[in-house]
Parts: structure tokens; sequence; C-alpha cells
């Protein structure tokens, strides 16, 4: 059988950004509640303007295809922020169901990863320089 990875990663990037971008087009009403958890952890409330880039712009071009390793590199750190300002106590925590708390952000986490690693495949914007 014939494999069609570059179909196959095509899909990948339309769910990881494409779910993504929800959460962040959520945001667009305010980050006042993101910059109310920053201020718990003692992080400056300007550094909540990253969930934008985390959010809308990394999955757009994720999405597109355009520098698709950058793009899932930046992805992957915002979601490691995620993780540890959020979620750093629900790691090993298991629901009622037998699954992890924080399943959904370590899902984007690897996705992102993996897609670092391959790149966005042929049907992408970008497939010539490194960072595709």
């Amino acid at each position: 059988m014939k494999t069609q990875k570059d179909l196959g990663l095509l899909l990948i990037r339309f769910i990881i950004a494409g779910l993504m971008l929800f959460h962040g087009v959520a945001k667009l009403k305010g980050i006042d509640s993101i910059k109310g958890m920053l201020a718990e952890q003692g992080v400056p409330g300007v550094f909540a303007y990253g969930v934008y880039i985390t959010e809308i712009i990394a999955p757009i071009l994720i999405l597109i295809g355009f520098r698709t390793r950058l793009a899932s590199l930046t992805f992957f750190i915002g979601m490691l922020v995620i993780i540890f300002l959020k979620h750093f106590d629900n790691l090993f925590i298991l629901t009622k169901t037998g699954a992890i708390r924080a399943e959904l952000v370590l899902m984007y986490a690897i996705i992102s990863l993996a897609l670092f690693f391959t790149g966005g495949g042929k049907y992408a914007i970008s497939t010539k320089n490194t960072w595709d």
C-alpha cells in the first residue's frame, strides 16, 4: 500500500491548529483571566499577550504550512508554559474515567513537537526553507 505521509501531516496540521484556534478566538474578547492567573504566579501581566502568539498566530502558520517547524516549536513552548503555570499539579492526576486531567494540553504539546521534527509536508505554503 502506498503511504500518504504528506496527507497525514496536512490532517494533523488542520486538527491541531484548527482546534487551538477556537481557544485563541475566545481570548479575543479579553485576557483578564490570563493576567490574573499570571499575577497569582508572580508573573507580570504583560506576558498574557503571549497567549495570542500561542493560540492564534502559531496555529494559523501551522494551518497554512508557513514555517511549520518554527511555528510548531513556538506552539510547543507555549504549551509548556501552560503546563507549568496551569496544569503542573494535574499531570499525574487521573479523572474518574482514567484519563490524565492535563491530557489535552499534553496532546497539543506532543503533536506540535512531532510537527517540529517532521515539518508540514508537501501540502504546505512553504516547503523549501529549513524551518518548513
